[in-house]
């Protein structure tokens, strides 16, 4: 294991942490999780898939809200809201 840890020692100290290559690997990540997001949102699977698609997305809706205009990015807050959000439709069906 020393010798990947000295390679990878190496190697850190010549990458550019504003280069291309992570930009473009920070695109796929985030496309890979926006594609994970819909999917739970249009064909959940198990107990979500008990909730209708209504309250899938007003849920999603909230939590969105509550990230970008009232908590400036404050991602706890947003996916809280969604959570507590998606409860309380359940409750109130």
């Amino acid at each position: 294991t020393y010798l990947w840890r000295a390679l990878g020692v190496a190697v850190a100290g010549r990458l550019d942490p504003d280069g291309e290559i992570f930009s473009w690997m920070a695109c796929v990540a985030l496309a890979m999780i926006a594609g994970l997001v819909a999917r739970m949102l249009v064909e959940p699977v198990g107990v979500l898939a008990t909730t209708s698609l209504l309250e899938r997305l007003g849920a999603t809706a909230c939590g969105l809200v509550m990230y970008f205009v009232f908590t400036r990015r404050n991602l706890l807050a947003g996916v809280l809201s969604g959570c507590v959000a998606i409860v309380l439709l359940q409750l109130l069906r």
